[in-house]
């Protein structure tokens, strides 16, 4: 049996997911052979997920979102490296309650990209998710080399609100290293830079921003798109259109058009990253799953692309979750058997967070009882 859940969030990591899950198979079939392979989509749990499948802890120093200093983590094994942008940029280095969507900075996502870098990356993984910002990525182009300026020569302030100060940039500083490593962009959102599925619009107020800040944002990422036209020419306007460039508040229009990263599904680059393929040729059974199986997870989200890896393969597939809100018609057309929720064991949601190990241990009980061999 092959366990490659996602995160439960708010509640487990992926990996305390698959030990609970264990636990509890285990208690009904003693003799069950499972192997766990915690996965993620490029969002939150990315860096644990490369951990847990045996890669190497990194740490850096780096400048959160509002300007102060903290460690942040990433992964690395042989010559690739695998960058969080959440572990530097993330909503989850606010204060409590406190929001900051004109000025929150991407710099400390370029610095951990320059981390990876000095430590011998030629392959970098940027999982884009759970970012504070909505800065188009200017942050992190600067922490790299790049010169964003105001019409007085001097660096416009921090955040997506300063670049309506924009008047030139100068890209001719920007690590020359880039030039030879693979940038993989790996998100689960196929957003364009700007407008009404942009990264302000869509985004934007899940970071504290106001329709009146929607509106101050989208129009700053249209300009910052106009003056990188000056200096990229059409492929500033081709890569602002491109799915993914409102990733994580515009750092997917900055890697892909100033980076020359490749845009993929997030979780597709991490089920090759992670050696998902050797795994699943081993596996009987796959079981997958995240906090809530909704509309969502339909869309790109681990759960959906670990299921079509396996159906592809003709392995069988059950899911668990917290929450279950798809049809067993909808489970069905993502190549889903069976998906077991904490709610049908507990109806209270709040336990159900509180609680979820436990609850997962009896999950993984049930599941047993019902997939494996009596015996």
């Amino acid at each position: 049996m092959l366990i490659a859940t996602d995160k439960f969030k708010g509640s487990l990591t992926a990996a305390e997911v698959a030990r609970y899950l264990t636990e509890g198979i285990h208690r009904a079939a003693p003799g069950a052979r499972i192997e766990a392979l915690p996965v993620a989509d490029g969002g939150d749990g990315t860096v644990d997920a490369a951990l847990a499948a045996g890669f190497e802890r990194r740490e850096a120093v780096v400048t959160g979102p509002l300007g102060a200093s903290h460690t942040a983590r990433y992964a690395f094994r042989g010559s690739t490296a695998v960058v969080e942008m959440a572990e530097a940029s993330g909503l989850r280095h606010l204060p409590a309650g406190h929001f900051a969507p004109r000025t929150a900075t991407t710099f400390g996502t370029g610095e951990l990209l320059r981390a990876a870098l000095d430590a011998g990356a030629r392959e970098i993984v940027l999982g884009v998710g759970g970012s504070a910002t909505t800065d188009g990525g200017a942050g992190m182009l600067t922490a790299l080399g790049a010169r964003f300026l105001t019409p007085g020569g001097e660096p416009v302030p921090p955040g997506g609100g300063g670049l309506r100060e924009l008047a030139s940039a100068d890209l001719s500083g920007l690590d020359a290293r880039l030039a030879a490593t693979d940038l993989i962009l790996a998100s689960d959102v196929d957003n364009p830079l700007t407008g009404p599925r942009g990264a302000a619009a869509v985004y934007g107020p899940q970071k504290g921003a106001t329709g009146t800040d929607v509106r101050v944002l989208d129009h700053a990422l249209v300009h910052y798109a106009t003056v990188l036209h000056r200096v990229l020419g059409p492929r500033a306007a081709e890569c602002a259109a491109a799915p993914g460039a409102g990733a994580a508040g515009g750092v997917g229009y900055a890697a892909l058009a100033v980076l020359g990263a490749r845009f993929r599904p997030g979780i597709e680059v991490l089920l090759e990253v992670l050696g998902f393929g050797a795994a699943l040729d081993r596996a009987g059974l796959v079981v997958t799953g995240e906090g809530s199986l909704d509309e969502q997870t339909l869309h790109g989200k681990a759960p959906a692309g670990v299921a079509a890896a396996a159906r592809a393969a003709g392995k069988p597939v059950v899911a668990v979750c917290g929450r279950l809100a798809l049809t067993p018609g909808q489970l069905a057309a993502a190549g889903i058997e069976h998906a077991y929720a904490l709610t049908d064991l507990e109806p209270d949601p709040a336990v159900c967070i509180d609680r979820a190990g436990p609850l997962l241990v009896r999950v993984g009980e049930r599941l047993a009882a019902d997939r494996l061999p009596a015996g």
